[in-house]
């Protein structure tokens, strides 16, 4: 917890409340933040989060109640006033234009339109004094739509924060840091917050939700559940905070080894992929078996989207040789399916599904061409969309029936829907996935819905499946992992036992020490 003395109010929310449709997302809800105070505001995937903290910056407009910052109304549904009012807002899902400049990102709105030339050469200066002072590695001239996940976050994180803000609310901005760049993250919020700066702190790795906050904020199907001080003489504990957070008891992670290990499913051998690209690989080699789970950990952007998408057909390798079942694997997605190799991408939004599509369609997606949901030119719809109903079923996705738009789901019920599309056969195919490929499998998921990915994950294992997870979270590299490898640079560690890693040698090998690994 970063110790300072809270400061008089200066946000406060007075009975927001949201309606979409029938639901209603924030029910009434009340809070207030002080100056100097880091406010932790939890939550399951759909508990009204986002909205709360959209209509704090504007990107709402709350149907009941109204916001005061320093004791003066904030004018509704206006970006513009809650950047005048220094507010400052990082998302869990990147606003960032990516055919700009990381300069021309963070500039962008900060110069009036009439000015004749914009202010580049101090912009640039800013923008690396507040890239140095926090610690956070930016490359001003790079266009975003080149950069890895984690470079975006840092960019975004940046912008927020070039811009002045007073008030900074943070969505994970852990999500794709080492374990050392966390704690140097977390002193620097201790800097700032001695100096007055107030915190709205977003995350689902509850440790780090009491190391850095004063007080807690709960909420639950849209509404306040839960409001409580950080230490003091009856300390909150994580066991409380996720049955606040889910309505009931939730188990602590536990690591369970793989019961029995098989042959080799995949084979990587000196795969290389073309020089000059952002994120390419370097002379990997790893062996993935059957009944076993491989995590990869490392820093976003070192490698871990070419080894995905190697694996997943959707990218050649330029050296080396990558084998599925002794044969060489071919750089086709459509005949990867077929083989029985399955993924669960990186970005659920952008790659994960298609928005738009109905949710029946997105669980048919990747198989649609099969015998089981087409015949010659046209959808067997019956058997499309009992297959959907299987799916939602099986893995409790909840947020619409099978006709609801796929982005009207959350995050959490989202991502069950592509791991029920992954691992879930249509009916009368007795075939399971024997290659899985994990991505992030719950980046920005609430705990429930992190336990649930992982018991699927390990279910699938013991079923005989080879599992390879490639995640930051550390966490769920060390409660997945049968082996684990840590990617820098593009090349890989030897894929070790979990139990001869700890967390710190993890990162120093995350950040390129050799000896580490």
């Amino acid at each position: 917890m970063i110790s300072t003395e809270a400061g008089h109010p200066v946000l406060r929310l007075s009975g927001i409340t949201k309606r979409f449709g029938t639901l209603v997302a924030n029910d009434g809800i009340s809070l207030t933040l002080a100056g100097g105070e880091v406010l932790a505001l939890l939550g399951e995937n759909g508990a009204g989060k986002s909205t709360l903290v959209s209509i704090l910056f504007g990107h709402y407009v709350a149907d009941a109640g109204h916001i005061e910052v320093h004791g003066q109304r904030l004018a509704p549904g206006q970006p513009r006033a809650a950047l005048a009012a220094g507010i400052g807002m990082v998302h869990q899902h990147f606003t960032l234009a990516d055919n700009l400049s990381v300069l021309d990102n963070v500039m962008m709105g900060t110069e009036p339109l009439w000015r004749p030339a914009s202010h580049r050469a101090e912009g640039r200066a800013r923008l690396l004094q507040v890239a140095e002072k926090f610690g956070l590695s930016v490359r001003p001239d790079a266009l975003v739509g080149s950069l890895s996940v984690g470079e975006r976050q840092r960019v975004e994180i940046v912008k927020a924060l070039y811009r002045g803000a007073r008030i900074l609310i943070l969505d994970e901005p852990t999500a794709v840091l080492t374990p050392q760049e966390s704690e140097a993250l977390f002193e620097t919020l201790s800097h700032m917050v001695a100096q007055g700066l107030s915190i709205i702190f977003i995350s689902h790795k509850l440790a780090e939700v009491l190391r850095v906050s004063h007080r807690v904020a709960v909420l639950r199907q849209g509404r306040l559940v839960a409001e409580a001080p950080v230490g003091g003489t009856a300390p909150v504990t994580q066991a409380q905070l996720a049955q606040w957070m889910v309505g009931h008891a939730v188990d602590a992670p536990v690591r369970r080894p793989a019961a029995s290990v098989g042959r080799v499913v995949c084979a990587l051998q000196g795969v290389s992929t073309p020089t000059g690209t952002r994120d390419r690989l370097d002379g990997v080699a790893l062996e993935l078996r059957a009944g076993e789970i491989v995590a990869i950990a490392g820093v976003s952007g070192n490698g871990q989207v070419a080894l995905a998408d190697v694996l997943c057909g959707v990218r050649r390798a330029s050296a080396g040789e990558v084998l599925l079942d002794g044969q060489p694997l071919r750089a086709s997605p459509a005949w990867l399916v077929e083989q029985g190799v399955a993924r669960i991408p990186e970005d659920r939004h952008a790659v994960g599904v298609v928005g738009d599509l109905p949710v029946w369609e997105n669980a048919v997606a990747e198989r649609l061409r099969s015998a089981a949901f087409s015949r010659g030119p046209w959808v067997r719809l019956r058997a499309a969309r009992a297959h959907a109903q299987r799916v939602m079923e099986a893995f409790d996705v909840r947020g619409g029936g099978a006709n609801t738009p796929a982005r009207a789901l959350s995050g959490g019920n989202m991502q069950k829907l592509i791991l029920g599309r992954a691992l879930l056969a249509p009916a009368g195919n007795a075939t399971q996935p024997r290659l899985i490929i994990c991505h992030q499998p719950t980046w920005g998921l609430d705990i429930g819905a992190v336990s649930y990915v992982h018991r699927q994950l390990t279910e699938a294992r013991d079923a005989g499946a080879a599992v390879l997870v490639i995640s930051d979270d550390l966490d769920e590299v060390m409660v997945l992992g049968d082996r684990i490898a840590v990617m820098h640079q593009g090349q890989l560690t030897e894929a070790l036992p979990a139990q001869d890693w700890t967390r710190e040698r993890i990162g120093l090998a995350m950040a390129g020490a050799a000896h580490a690994a």
